[in-house]
């Protein structure tokens, strides 16, 4: 039996190009762009890269994901008020459930771990 090898978060990936759509986006026309380095089979656990230009959605997680800036800065407040400014070196978690809006003040990117659990 072979052990599953690492998997570096960097290298070449085809990158995936998106926008908020359109009923969520509160500002700006950000391009946001996805990495995605590793799935596990269960299609539950994703890890990978994520950046964005300026501009400021509506989010609606269903999914709980860890985030590690590494670029840029945003601000992300949920619906009942609590705001939070991030910058390249910070990390935090946004927990299934959580709904409010990403603003992108500065071009930003982030590494990514996101668990999806199957209802």
């Amino acid at each position: 039996m072979t052990s599953p090898a690492l998997v570096r978060l960097d290298g070449a990936v085809e990158s995936e190009s998106s926008q908020p759509p359109v009923d969520r986006l509160l500002a700006g026309q950000p391009e946001l762009e996805v990495r995605n380095f590793f799935t596990d089979p269960s299609q539950q656990f994703f890890a990978g890269r994520w950046a964005a230009s300026r501009g400021k959605w509506r989010v609606r997680y269903t999914e709980h994901e860890l985030c590690v800036m590494t670029a840029g800065r945003v601000v992300i407040e949920s619906d009942s008020g609590q705001r939070s400014t991030f910058a390249a070196g910070d990390a935090f978690i946004v927990p299934a459930g959580f709904s409010g809006t990403w603003e992108v003040l500065e071009d930003c990117a982030k590494i990514y771990a996101i668990f999806e659990p199957r209802g």
